[in-house]
């Protein structure tokens, strides 16, 4: 049996769950998100105990596969519409910054053009500090704020020499030494 499969889980008080023909709505404070589910595994949600059990019907390797996976996402929704998902980037280098326009992100990171960067529905960004080198990544669902984290980090990854780009707040760049030039010959 699954160990992460087979543990209940806890839904808080102000969490509306409802679960109709392999749809799970999950409604809170910071959102609402929906999820369907594959048709082998059963999502009960009891609303005595105020938590939901996620089984699969036998032991096939697709199920086994798909059960802590559904109950590891459904998890994940609770805690997004109750929580919240927030992911910091860091950018370094000499006239790195980062401007918001409107909803969207305007990353000027050493190219010739700046990039604008529009968040998808559901996630917001900020500018953590007034010389715009934290970006602040917030929403609900933990696929899309990890998604466009990935995007921003994506568009100036960080290089090995100076460390210049950006960065997770929690990234550690393995630094390379340069050349180095003998005196000699």
């Amino acid at each position: 049996m699954s160990r992460i499969g087979k543990q209940p889980i806890t839904v808080p008080g102000d969490v509306k769950v409802q679960i109709t023909g392999g749809k799970v709505t999950v409604e809170g404070k910071k959102g609402k998100l929906e999820f369907a589910h594959h048709p082998n595994i059963i999502v009960k949600f009891d609303a005595s105990a105020k938590s939901i059990a996620v089984t699969r019907p036998d032991d096939e390797r697709l199920n086994r596969a798909l059960h802590g996976l559904t109950r590891s996402l459904i998890a994940n929704m609770v805690e997004g519409v109750t929580k919240g998902y927030e992911k910091k980037l860091k950018i370094e280098g000499l006239g790195y910054t980062a401007k918001l326009d409107k909803k969207a992100i305007v990353l000027t990171v050493g190219y010739a053009n700046a990039i604008k960067l529009e968040p998808p529905e559901g996630v917001t960004v900020e500018i953590a500090d007034k010389d715009g080198t934290v970006i602040v990544v917030k929403g609900a669902d933990k696929q899309k704020v990890g998604q466009f984290a990935a995007e921003i980090r994506a568009s100036r990854k960080p290089e090995p020499y100076k460390g210049k780009g950006i960065r997770y707040d929690n990234e550690t760049i393995r630094r390379k030494e340069g050349k180095s030039f003998a005196s000699g010959g």
